[in-house]
């Protein structure tokens, strides 16, 4: 199963789009939607960066909710794990099924 535009909407919405990295409340630096894998101080996104950067990312966030949840879910149901997964982290995720 893959997030819907839908699910990819509320993460957007959620997260907030940065396109010049910052420091979060955690001092990790991030930038577009959330994405923190290999950015620097200084590091500027295009918007269509951002948006290509969450989908390569949410890719990695989908395989985490297919191989952890073992019961049939719903395409919102689906979405909404994928982005509590993707706010939270894959190991909260596997905690708590």
């Amino acid at each position: 199963m893959k997030i819907s535009d839908n699910g990819i909407d509320l993460i957007k919405h959620f997260e907030g789009c940065e396109l010049e990295a910052y420091q979060c409340s955690a001092d990790v630096w991030t930038i577009g939607y959330g994405h923190t894998r290999g950015v620097s101080e200084g590091d500027v996104f295009t918007q269509e960066d951002a948006d290509t950067t969450l989908r390569k990312d949410l890719e990695e966030f989908e395989s985490y909710v297919s191989d952890l949840v073992t019961i049939p879910l719903t395409q919102y149901q689906f979405d909404a794990i994928v982005s509590w997964t993707f706010n939270l982290g894959p190991t909260n995720l596997g905690e708590s099924t």
